[in-house]
């Protein structure tokens, strides 16, 4: 990874003074192929998108006061008072987990806005996470920025989740999507074509809090005793798993993985239509062998994949509701948002 994102930082953070007013910006994210395969260390495809969470404040010595625009509550919290992240509700856990995790954390007073949509598998936690550590003061690079906050959302929500959300805001570059390795955390930048645009649909709300997305989780690492680690196993392996279910689960996150390499491939010669092939065959999986699909996305993907000019279409994200994502024509007449790739978190 290059440096320079991280000596800009360390000189922003050394020079900033406290009459002065900053901003912390951090994009969600969609992603293109590849869910339920980052925690084994597979491969994923995400893509930054013009959605932001954002944090305007000015310095303070002592505490750390935020509000939310579109959330209920008053955050305030002095900085000698590092309680607990847990004893927080709604967005204030997420105040508190980074809080806990950056080592001098500095005060400050501020507004907190988003224009991502809660609850809708577009990464808006993960987005408020990195905005808060670069607004609390954290020193480090990209890969240190989303760890930081994958451990954060760990500790906030307790949900398991993987690097990809994470890493993807923090090292993206602009008209590309990220090919992301979660065993190396090696990112390749795959741009995006002009003659072909991604639709994001919201379709139902969803949590992953109190979901199935742990069993799911652990349903793998059962699967990894028996095959080794997913991320490096073959299809024939599957055989070895004695329980139908677990061997479904395996099934899917290893198909998956060949999935990832196969659309980052088309992608890069202008092939849609096979990208669309294989977008559809990732939510067939999904749906079927890793049972994280709902029929309202079932149903919305079926209705897009018969749309005059799109490719493919798939659900997004953890599951149980959600967003579906469609690669399109530009002039297809699709309902939804037309995301654009943008680039990194940033403090300004």
């Amino acid at each position: 990874m290059s440096f320079s994102w991280l000596i800009e930082m360390y000189c922003q953070k050394t020079f900033m003074p406290k009459s002065r007013s900053y901003r912390a910006v951090a994009p969600g994210r969609v992603n293109l192929i590849g869910d339920h395969t980052d925690y084994t260390g597979g491969l994923v495809l995400p893509m930054a998108i013009k959605m932001f969470t954002s944090i305007e404040f000015s310095l303070q010595e002592n505490y750390v006061d935020l509000r939310s625009e579109s959330e209920d509550g008053i955050y305030r919290r002095a900085l000698s008072d590092r309680s607990d992240p847990q004893t927080s509700s709604s967005w204030g856990r997420y105040v508190d987990a980074v809080l806990s995790l950056i080592e001098e954390p500095q005060g400050l007073t501020g507004v907190i806005r988003s224009t991502l949509p809660i609850g809708a598998g577009l990464s808006s936690s993960a987005s408020l996470e990195v905005a808060l550590a670069l607004a609390l003061g954290f020193q480090g690079d990209e890969l240190s920025l989303a760890l930081l906050g994958q451990r954060a959302e760990h500790m906030a929500t307790q949900v398991p989740c993987g690097i990809m959300d994470q890493l993807c805001i923090t090292s993206a570059v602009a008209g590309t999507a990220s090919l992301i390795n979660c065993s190396t955390y090696e990112v390749t930048h795959i741009p995006i074509p002009d003659d072909v645009k991604v639709v994001v649909r919201f379709v139902t709300a969803r949590q992953l809090e109190g979901s199935a997305y742990a069993q799911r989780v652990e349903e793998c690492r059962i699967a990894e005793h028996f095959v080794g680690p997913l991320s490096v196993a073959e299809m024939s392996d599957v055989t070895k798993i004695p329980d139908a279910i677990v061997r479904s689960r395996a099934t899917h996150v290893i198909s998956e993985n060949a999935r990832v390499s196969a659309f980052a491939t088309a992608l890069s010669v202008s092939d849609f239509s096979l990208a669309g092939e294989i977008m559809q065959e990732s939510h067939k999986s999904l749906a079927e062998n890793f049972a994280v699909s709902v029929p309202e996305m079932d149903q919305a993907v079926a209705q897009l994949a018969a749309t005059p000019g799109v490719y493919g279409a798939r659900m997004t994200g953890g599951g149980f509701g959600g967003c579906v994502v469609a690669l399109c024509e530009p002039s297809a007449q699709v309902e939804g948002w037309v995301v654009e790739p943008v680039g990194a978190a940033s403090l300004q």
